[in-house]
C-alpha cells in the first residue's frame, strides 16, 4: 500500500532502537525523511547510516535526552515545521507502591507525559497552519490494563492519554490526527531489563520468566520492533485521516478486554 506520505518529513523521539527505530524505519520505507533523536551518538549514527544507506531518504540526527528540558530545547530550536511527531521516551524503574516518592513521580511524568505534551504544543500550530499533520505517542498497554510493578509508567501515560483525548478532538477540523500506540511486550532492551530485574527479586531465570512472558500471550511470542513500526507509519499515512485520539493497542491480545 502507497502511504501517500513520501516526501513528508518526520521527528521521531528516541529512535537509536527498538519500537523508535522500528518506527524511524517504516516512516523511511514509505519515503518520509527523519530526524532521528536519542542519547546515545553512537547508537543513533549507527541506526541513521543504516537507514540512508537501506531507504535513501534524507536523515538528521540530534542527539539529546528528549526528556530533559535544557537538551528537549537544542530539538525545538534547530527543527522546524515537521509533518510527523512520534513522542518516546524510556519507560520508568519498576516496582512497588512503597518505592515510590514524590520526585519518582515527577520524574515519570515530566518523561512520559510532560515531554510529549510539551513537543506537541510546539508542533501543533504549523501543522494546523499547513493543514496537515500526524501525532503518534508511544505510551503502554497499561493505559488499558494497569501493571501493578509499573505504577509510575501507569499514572504517568495515564495522565497523557487523557490530553490525547481532548486535544485530538480540538485539532482534527485541520486535518491534524493525534493518536496513541500502546505496546505490549515486544523484544526490546525494555522487556530485557524488565526480565532481568524480575529475575533478580524472584530468583528465577530470564529464560524462564521470557518463556513464561510469552505464554501469557495469546500470540506465544513477543512483538518486533519491525511490525510495530508499520503500525506507526499507517497512523502517519494519509489513510488515517479519520482515526482521531485512538487508543491502539500492539500487544499480541495480551490485554483481554472487549472495548
Amino acid at each position: 500500500m502507497d502511504l501517500g506520505i513520501s516526501g513528508k518529513r518526520a521527528l521521531v523521539c528516541a529512535s537509536s532502537k527498538g519500537l523508535g527505530l522500528g518506527c524511524a524505519e517504516a516512516l523511511a520505507s514509505a519515503g518520509v525523511n527523519l530526524i532521528m533523536n536519542a542519547r546515545s551518538e553512537m547508537d543513533l549514527t549507527y541506526s541513521a547510516n543504516r537507514i540512508i544507506d537501506r531507504y535513501g531518504v534524507e536523515v538528521e540526527t540530534v542527539v539529546a535526552d528528549i526528556t530533559s528540558e535544557d537538551q528537549r530545547a537544542k530539538i525545538l530550536d534547530r527543527v522546524e515545521n515537521i509533518d510527523i511527531l512520534v513522542t518516546n521516551a524510556g519507560g520508568p524503574p519498576p516496582g512497588t507502591w512503597e518505592d515510590w516518592n514524590k520526585e519518582d513521580f515527577v520524574l515519570a511524568l515530566e518523561a512520559n507525559m510532560l515531554t510529549p505534551i510539551s513537543l506537541m504544543k510546539h508542533y501543533l500550530p504549523g501543522m494546523m497552519e499547513r493543514g496537515w499533520g500526524r501525532v503518534v505517542n508511544i505510551t503502554s498497554q497499561s493505559v488499558k490494563a494497569p501493571i501493578a510493578t509499573l505504577g509510575l509508567s501507569n499514572s504517568a501515560r495515564a495522565g497523557l492519554t487523557g490530553y490525547v483525548a481532548g486535544t485530538s478532538r480540538q485539532v482534527a477540523h485541520s486535518g491534524v490526527t493525534i493518536n496513541n500506540l500502546l505496546p505490549g511486550s515486544h523484544a526490546t532492551d525494555r522487556i530485557k531489563n524488565l526480565l532481568n530485574s524480575s529475575s533478580q527479586k524472584q530468583g528465577v531465570s530470564v529464560e524462564d520468566l521470557r518463556k513464561e512472558l510469552e505464554a501469557s500471550i495469546p500470540a506465544k511470542r513477543l512483538g518486533t520492533h519491525t511490525e510495530f513500526g508499520e503500525v506507526c507509519a499507517f497512523l502517519c499515512s494519509i489513510h488515517a485521516g479519520f482515526i482521531v485520539g485512538q487508543n491502539i493497542l500492539v500487544d499480541g491480545g495480551a490485554v483481554n478486554a472487549t472495548l
